[in-house]
């Protein structure tokens, strides 16, 4: 967490309550009293507006819709540096507002160009169906984003709260082993900064029906069981690696976006950390990742990570 030195926070102009920045400060303290060098981190309140109406004034020529632009820009710029100084806080925060019609390309160029280390942005519930249809901001952020993004929700961020740190330890793929380090070092990092204690949860499918169903003498409670056993030996081997209680380790049968808020409900987890591979195209739209699946379900905060390598589709 010592290496989230500069921080790009994604205002909602929707709504005077900026949950994303308020957690960026607390996070932000956190980090400047923890720094051994002193090394203060930097935070960027970052605002996108667009108004189409303003494209299509055609009575104006494109001088004139540039200055109307900047109006807008300004007084944006405005109300947000007011908003800033009215928290009267000891972290330094600088305001960026960009007129751009693609909110997450505008965060994404953002992140790419100034080599932001952490995005952090507030979420609403939305709608199963339409993040299906119609892909929201967040899905594209947790995409094609190079750098770790935190949606932020409703719940605090209480002392002794538990992290749940989602891992995939039955598969023998290189980039799923090489994520669960990744996700199991940042809890463990987090945990320490904010006073909280690290879960580990796995899941694993059940009996596929269809081999159920066309072999009558397959036995699917061995079956479970034997994926049970190896499922949880692999956890506890991974769990010792970072010295995390066997106590604290959750394997449990079932879809992973299914378990993970059982479990994360279960422990009223303030934070929920797991990977996305950035999936893009027709299969993200129909299918989406495990992170976006639970992102909807979970009333805690959500830190997606990529695996070492990403490069973001929006990279030039």
């Amino acid at each position: 967490m010592e290496n989230y030195q500069n921080i790009l926070v994604v205002i909602d102009p929707t709504t005077n309550e900026q949950k994303a920045l308020n957690r960026a400060i607390d996070l932000a303290s956190k980090i400047n009293s923890s720094n051994e060098d002193h090394s203060k981190v930097k935070v960027s309140a970052f605002l996108c507006v667009f108004d189409f109406s303003y494209e299509m004034t055609t009575i104006l020529s494109s001088d004139e819709r540039d200055v109307m632009r900047q109006s807008v820009i300004k007084d944006k710029e405005f109300w947000l540096e007011n908003f800033i100084k009215e928290l009267d806080s000891d972290i330094e925060v600088d305001c960026q507002v960009v007129w751009h019609n693609r909110p997450f390309e505008a965060i994404i160029e953002q992140v790419i160009e100034q080599n932001y280390d952490l995005v952090i942005k507030s979420t609403h519930q939305h709608d199963k169906f339409k993040s299906v249809i119609f892909t929201p901001t967040d899905w594209h952020i947790l995409r094609k984003c190079p750098c770790p993004v935190l949606l932020v929700k409703e719940h605090e961020w209480p002392s002794n709260g538990n992290i749940l740190a989602s891992v995939n330890v039955g598969s023998d793929e290189a980039e799923h082993h090489s994520l669960n380090i990744k996700i199991s070092t940042e809890a463990k990092k987090l945990a320490s900064l904010i006073e909280a204690n690290v879960h580990l949860v796995n899941s694993f499918p059940g009996t596929p029906v269809n081999i159920a169903i066309e072999i009558p003498e397959f036995n699917s409670t061995e079956y479970n069981d034997s994926m049970l056993k190896h499922h949880e030996k692999a956890m506890i081997t991974h769990a010792n690696q970072f010295d995390i209680s066997v106590v604290n380790t959750h394997v449990e049968e079932g879809l992973p976006e299914t378990v993970i808020e059982q479990v994360a409900s279960k422990l009223d987890a303030e934070l929920v950390i797991l990977g996305t591979i950035g999936r893009t195209g027709i299969s993200a739209a129909l299918i989406g990742n495990t992170a976006e699946h639970v992102i909807d379900q979970l009333n805690c905060d959500v830190l997606a990570l990529k695996p070492d390598g990403y490069i973001s589709p929006l990279a030039k």
